[in-house]
């Protein structure tokens, strides 16, 4: 078992808190990829802190607020070894709406959450997702009161575009901006990191591993379980996956040149782009965690880092980041 000094920490942008390097994306253990074991789920998250990770990513939207339970009590008496994020405001189309970020909306989803996760404070409160009818400024205003107010530590935003991040950063300062980024989609995260680099803000990466794609253990879409929400997927869709395998298996010579996985040397790559990078990727499993904190040991240079750019071109994968109908709510 890792000692906890022993996992590399980042920087969450100019906040002053630092977290490790790789974090735990706990949104799968809330049923999103086919049933989930709470038993199961507490396992892992204490695994993760066991072996010194500390950045725990959650939302309210995960399970309709399961999540934040779990999270919750698998951190219990162990609060001081947890940089606890969590998020609000996706509403997923209910009711019509994408998102809510009214100032008003702010405070009641913050109060609910922190009761949810038994805790006095949130180290980094996130806008899940930027709600086109409501001013950003007027959103990360409400968020700062938390902040003043002491319910939370620092802000972020998540699915923002450049601009929206540069009014929200005028507001307030933004710690960290989390978006989508993988091998297999990074081009809006790369135009992304132009701004945050600019503004110091950190950056991190969520579905780093593409939702299991770069793994190279997905050969076929019906394989997956019942429930699991990569079936209506537009990467997973038939005439798309077999495309984007190709582009990992083209891969496959460096990771056995480097003896590892492909997603060891998929979450290698990434957090190998700048030390103002942090992945989270998720899992259910104990074992899929262990091999994701073992990517930390993967030493790459710059010439492999450029092989494997080259490998995976910037949009060459198949398929949209969301059904046609969600990505009217992503990157606003």
């Amino acid at each position: 078992m890792a000692d906890q000094t022993s996992v590399p920490t980042r920087p969450l942008g100019s906040s002053g808190m630092q977290a490790t390097a790789i974090g735990l994306g706990c949104m799968s253990l809330s049923g999103t990829y086919g049933a989930s074991n709470d038993d199961q789920g507490l396992a892992v998250i204490r695994e993760a802190l066991d072996r010194g990770i500390t950045l725990l990513d959650t939302s309210d939207a995960y399970g309709a607020g399961h999540n934040e339970e779990l999270v919750g009590k698998a951190i219990k008496g162990r609060r001081a070894d947890v940089v606890l994020a969590t998020k609000f405001g996706n509403l997923g189309g209910r009711g019509g709406k994408v998102a809510d970020g009214r100032p008003e909306y702010v405070a009641i989803a913050c109060e609910a959450s922190l009761k949810r996760l038994g805790v006095g404070v949130i180290d980094l409160y996130y806008q899940h997702r930027i709600d086109p009818d409501v001013p950003v400024e007027d959103t990360v205003g409400a968020m700062a009161k938390l902040v003043e107010q002491g319910k939370v530590r620092a802000l972020g935003l998540s699915e923002a575009r450049p601009e929206t991040i540069r009014k929200a950063h005028a507001v307030h300062p933004i710690a960290v901006v989390q978006n989508e980024f993988s091998l297999l989609y990074r081009a809006e995260a790369e135009e992304t990191l132009k701004t945050t680099r600019q503004l110091k803000i950190g950056f991190v990466a969520y579905s780093p591993l593409g939702r299991g794609l770069m793994t190279g253990v997905v050969d076929d879409p019906k394989d997956l379980v019942d429930g699991d929400t990569r079936k209506r997927h537009p990467r997973f869709a038939a005439e798309n996956v077999k495309h984007n395998l190709s582009l990992v298996r083209g891969i496959e010579e460096i990771a056995h040149d480097h003896h590892c996985t492909l997603g060891q040397l998929a979450l290698a790559w990434l957090l190998a782009q700048g030390n103002d990078i942090l992945a989270i990727p998720g899992t259910k499993r104990k074992e899929r965690l262990i091999e994701n904190i073992g990517a930390l040991a993967v030493k790459l240079s710059q010439d492999d880092l450029a092989q494997i750019a080259d490998s995976i071109p910037v949009g060459a994968a198949a398929g949209l980041r969301y059904p046609e109908g969600q990505m009217k709510s992503v990157y606003l």
